[in-house]
């Protein structure tokens, strides 16, 4: 059973889905990839309120020292690029490239930056997985599910752009 909780931020209204232990999914309401969520129910579990408080701290522009129980579902590889994702400070950025890189190191197998790009896109706990520090090997803000306007708020609540 999936359970959903909804969250007013100042970018508009977040989806949160749990599987009833922890956070499986943050969603912009109306993101391009926002999943079919007809069949959770509305209720209130301790992740939410741990999440809230999580997105109610970096909202105010401070950086949480929590993380409340995390639980995305992907495929291995996804998993690794979202592991990666999860070591980007607060405050900085990092590229697709560099993440390939990374799981070369790891993995010892060749990996391109499109294949990142592929997994980062399709995070599906947003802000607290956060994809929108990764950016173009140019500096370009490059594409997020929830619209460029977001990524770029959330770069500049955590200054690294004006």
């Amino acid at each position: 059973m999936i359970y959903t909780a909804h969250y007013a931020s100042p970018l508009g209204g977040i989806t949160l889905a749990s599987d009833g232990m922890a956070l499986a999914g943050l969603y912009f309401d109306g993101e391009r990839d926002f999943p079919d969520l007809s069949t959770a129910r509305k209720k209130d579990l301790p992740v939410f309120g741990e999440a809230m408080r999580w997105l109610d701290l970096y909202f105010a522009g401070r950086e949480p020292d929590f993380s409340p129980a995390l639980n995305p579902t992907g495929t291995a590889f996804q998993q690794a690029v979202w592991a990666i994702l999860r070591t980007i400070p607060y405050g900085e950025t990092t590229t697709y490239g560099a993440i390939a890189h990374r799981l070369e190191e790891d993995t010892g197998k060749r990996m391109s930056a499109q294949a990142v790009g592929g997994a980062v896109g399709r995070n599906p706990i947003s802000i607290l997985i956060p994809c929108h520090r990764v950016i173009g090997a140019d500096g370009s803000l490059t594409g997020y599910a929830g619209g460029l306007d977001k990524k770029e708020y959330l770069l500049a609540l955590e200054g690294v752009i004006e």
